[in-house]
């Protein structure tokens, strides 16, 4: 093989896997399984709650690419292509309020969701310049969707979060949604990832 066709991969840095690891991983694998039945009771305003003010929420498009043409071109980019969501906390609360008013199109009747988290791994600490502890966390998911009579949508992926240790306890304060399809299957995208 040409030393122009080989490919250099850097190492992925691992945190140590020590007591602080899996106490802070225990606490956001809590508040990610708390996230999930909040969610699927539709108990939209407390998950607001759980939001930070400052909460960058994207789903990027993905794309089919020729091989070796993933890592720049495989997902639409934030601030200059088209994406599924590009929202903050404030469009997010927009959405349930809209849904809870009882006259959405995509959720009347409403969506019966149940939603699965799991593989969550820390991948980042560091403090802020307000003093807090933020978390790089990325997870999968497996999300269920049934409206009607027989529609049903699965949604697989994964997310890279991050998290906010605060007064008030956890804060999403980022979340990057990877779902696995460049072709939406789903009528819609109605619900919360």
């Amino acid at each position: 093989m040409s030393e122009t066709a080989e490919t250099v991969v850097e190492p992925v840095t691992r945190l140590p896997r020590d007591a602080r690891y899996f106490e802070i991983r225990r606490e956001i694998e809590e508040f990610l399984y708390d996230e999930a039945n909040m969610l699927d009771d539709r108990q939209f305003n407390e998950w607001l709650a759980t939001l930070a003010d400052d909460l960058e929420y994207f789903m990027p498009m993905e794309f089919n690419v020729k091989f070796g043409e993933h890592a720049r071109r495989e997902l639409s980019t934030r601030d200059k292509q088209m994406s599924w969501f590009n929202e903050g906390k404030w469009t997010l609360g927009k959405r349930a309020e809209q849904i809870l008013t009882g006259v959405h199109w995509a959720e009347e009747p409403l969506s019966r969701v149940s939603r699965l988290v799991s593989n969550v791994q820390l991948s980042a600490m560091r403090t802020n310049d307000e003093g807090e502890l933020e978390v790089d966390v990325s997870s999968r998911f497996l999300t269920y969707q049934n409206r009607c009579e027989y529609e049903q949508y699965f949604f697989v992926g994964d997310r890279k979060d991050r998290m906010r240790r605060t007064a008030d306890g956890w804060k999403l304060c980022r979340r990057e949604i990877r779902l696995h399809q460049n072709v939406l299957l789903a009528k819609n995208l109605s619900i919360f990832f």
